[in-house]
């Protein structure tokens, strides 16, 4: 089996569609087809279970799709690692979660830095953006609340205070069961958050609005749709146009903590390894400025 058959048959399961895979590939569908059918001969097994919309793995695809991932993923490491020099170029495919306001500093000193480096960026919440990094999909991501887990390295970048917004001046704790609750989907940092600040107030069962951007569900609140939980630096303008108000939380369910991650066992190419230091010079200012902490390697996991 040929490498680029491997990205076919790769590209084919993740998107559960010929059409589709072949757009992303640049291929004509009936190559595609083809190729797929050649795999198929070639192992003398079935790989998919075909139905009238798309194609979904069955138990063998599923076993070549792993062996799949994990060759595909040493060739694209190795050669990043011949390609690699002190004037990086390539590609970084990171994530973000969409509440880091200050990413575009971050992405902008690097750029400036080391222009040859082609960023790219997805946003997403945090459950999909780590699954995405544990896959090989991302190189790296910017995600909230990480708990840590085997085969991800995470870098603290910085702490932030998280806040309920209301189009209200004021709002008592138990008007909230009365309230929508204007949030990411499920996987969201934020929304776990608020869930279970509520649900120590005794609201078990909040009304839940889902949103896919920041701006939307902003403008939810400014229209009085309902509330929200989300940094207080992502608001603090709309707060000083009084088109929203800002009320604490309790403590323990305030403060949040932004970490870059990446897979534990990846060769850290020289693009990452600038892009680390990037974070790093970031977050060293900013701490000089608020007196606070340098960033810090605050855990690191390896494949047993």
């Amino acid at each position: 089996m040929e490498i680029k058959d491997m990205r076919i048959f790769q590209a084919v399961a993740y998107h559960g569609s010929v059409s589709k895979a072949a757009k992303e590939l640049n291929y004509v569908q009936s190559h595609v087809t083809a190729r797929i059918h050649l795999i198929e001969n070639e192992l003398q097994t079935r790989l998919f279970h075909r139905y009238s919309r798309g194609m979904i793995l069955n138990s063998d695809g599923k076993k070549l799709l792993s062996y799949t991932q994990n060759i595909l993923s040493m060739v694209d490491e190795m050669v990043k690692v011949v390609q690699d020099s002190d004037n990086p170029t390539g590609s970084l495919e990171l994530g973000t979660v969409e509440t880091v306001i200050k990413l575009p500093i971050v992405l902008s000193t690097f750029h400036k830095k080391y222009p040859n480096v082609n960023l790219s960026l997805v946003t997403g919440v945090t459950e999909h953006l780590v699954n995405e990094v544990l896959n090989f999909r991302l190189d790296g991501a910017f995600v909230t609340a990480f708990d840590p887990q085997p085969h991800i390295i995470q870098y603290e970048v910085f702490q932030e205070d998280l806040v309920l917004i209301t189009n209200k001046e004021k709002i008592a704790v138990e008007d909230l069961k009365n309230e929508p609750l204007l949030v990411f989907h499920t996987g969201c940092s934020y929304r776990a958050k608020l869930k279970s600040w509520l649900q120590d107030e005794g609201i078990t069962t909040p009304k839940i609005m889902e949103f896919g951007t920041l701006e939307t569900i902003l403008g939810g609140v400014v229209s009085g749709l309902g509330v929200s939980l989300v940094p207080k630096s992502a608001v603090s303008h709309l707060e000083a146009d009084g088109l929203i108000r800002c009320h604490p939380i309790p403590e323990k369910y305030s403060k949040i903590s932004t970490v870059f991650i990446q897979r534990a066992d990846t060769y850290i190419t020289k693009s990452m390894e600038k892009f680390i230091e990037t974070i790093r010079t970031f977050q060293k200012l900013k701490s000089t400025a608020n007196n606070s902490k340098p960033l810090n390697l605050i855990s690191t996991y390896s494949i047993s």
